[in-house]
C-alpha cells in the first residue's frame, strides 16, 4: 500500500463545490485555529472550576431570558399596529418570568438544565457521528471520536440525574465538568482540522 492511498480524497476525486469549499477553508485555516484554541482554554477553565461554570450557565440563561423578554415587549410596543401584538407581549412576559424564576431558584433550574443538557449531548453526539461517517472530510476520525464521547457524556448525565434526590449537590459540578470536557474536545477537533487544512496543498485544493 502506497502513501498516496492513505491521503484523503481531495482534488479531482471531489466535486467542484467541495473543492472550492476546501480552497476557501484552507485560506482561512487560522480562523479555525483561533476558535479551537479559545474553546480548549474555555474547556480547561470549566474543568478546573466546574461549580462556577454550572452556576454561571444557569445565571447566564436566566439573564438572557430576562433581556430577551424585555426586548420582545419593547419591540412589540414599537410596532404595535399589527396582528401579533398581543402574542409578542405574551411571549415577552413568559420569557421575563421564566428568567426571573431561573435566577431566583438556581439549584432547581440547574437540575432541569442538567436533564436538557443530557438530551442535547446525546443528539449532538449522534449527529456528529453520522456526519463524520457520511462526509468523511479531512481528519473525520477526530470528529467521530468527538461525537462518541459527546453521546457518552449525555448518557452519563442521564444516569447521574437519577441520583439527584440522594446527592443534590452533585448537580452543581457535573454540568460544569461535562461542559468543560465538551468544549475541550470540540476545541481540539477544530485545532486538528485547522492544522490539516494548513497542510493541504494549494494545487489540490484549488483544482477543478
Amino acid at each position: 500500500m502506497t502513501n498516496d492511498s492513505l491521503q484523503p480524497p481531495v482534488g479531482p476525486n471531489l466535486p467542484n463545490p467541495v473543492v472550492h469549499e476546501l480552497n476557501h477553508m484552507r485560506k482561512e485555516w487560522w480562523c479555525f485555529l483561533i476558535v479551537g484554541i479559545l474553546l480548549v482554554l474555555s474547556g480547561i477553565a470549566s474543568i478546573a472550576y466546574p461549580w462556577f461554570t454550572s452556576i454561571g450557565v444557569v445565571v447566564f440563561l436566566g439573564a438572557l431570558l430576562i433581556v430577551s423578554g424585555i426586548t420582545t415587549v419593547i419591540s412589540a410596543f414599537w410596532a404595535r399596529h399589527w396582528n401579533a401584538f398581543f402574542l409578542q407581549i405574551l411571549i415577552g412576559i413568559v420569557y421575563t418570568v421564566t428568567g426571573f424564576v431561573i435566577t431566583d431558584a438556581p439549584l432547581t433550574s440547574l437540575a432541569l438544565l442538567t436533564l436538557m443538557l443530557a438530551g442535547f449531548f446525546v443528539i449532538a453526539g449522534a449527529f456528529r457521528i453520522v456526519t463524520a461517517l457520511v462526509l468523511q472530510f479531512p481528519q473525520w476520525g477526530w470528529h467521530l471520536f468527538n461525537g462518541l464521547v459527546t453521546a457518552m457524556l449525555g448518557l452519563i448525565i442521564f444516569r447521574s440525574f437519577r441520583n439527584l434526590p440522594e446527592e443534590p449537590s452533585g448537580v452543581l459540578w457535573i454540568i460544569g465538568l461535562l461542559v468543560g470536557m465538551e468544549l475541550l474536545l470540540n476545541g481540539w477537533t477544530w485545532v486538528v482540522l485547522a492544522l490539516a487544512l494548513r497542510k493541504l496543498p494549494e494545487t489540490e485544493a484549488s483544482s477543478s
